[in-house]
């Protein structure tokens, strides 16, 4: 289970810089992968890395309402930038993605936030995933 938290993470870390960058996901994915090869130093994207970052691409524009619409007293352009990001990922693997138990995606999106984010942020991490968690039915639906 460890090369998915790995590649959680990896796939984080390139939301993130594409945020920060002002590109899309799917550039900075393609620039990590071309990294990958030229450089010994940069470690290779795994598929499920690829596959979590092009799911969120797939869904971005559903993701960012999601959010926006369900993170009371929050605008999304006004939230910490890796806290966007965690959600980013997190809501697409909890709503998308069945593969993975609900409960899991939320702690390692939680883990992240623990890690990468401000002492407040694991709870609102929490809070808003698990609400995504018990709205996932109808969210899918529309």
């Amino acid at each position: 289970m460890a090369a998915r938290n790995t590649a959680r993470k990896r796939a984080f870390q390139i939301l993130f810089e594409a945020d920060q960058r002002g590109e899309s996901v799917q550039t900075v994915l393609a620039d990590w992968m071309r990294l990958a090869r030229t450089d010994t130093r940069q470690p290779p994207v795994s598929e499920y890395t690829m596959q979590l970052v092009e799911g969120y691409a797939q869904y971005a524009d559903r993701i960012e309402d999601l959010i926006a619409t369900y993170a009371v007293d929050w605008e999304i352009d006004r939230m910490p930038v890796v806290d966007r990001n965690i959600l980013r990922l997190g809501t697409y693997e909890l709503v998308w993605m069945d593969e993975t138990p609900d409960a899991v995606v939320i702690d390692e999106a939680v883990q992240l936030a623990k890690e990468f984010s401000t002492d407040d942020s694991p709870s609102f991490v929490n809070g808003l995933l698990g609400r995504f968690k018990d709205l996932k039915p109808n969210l899918r639906r529309q």
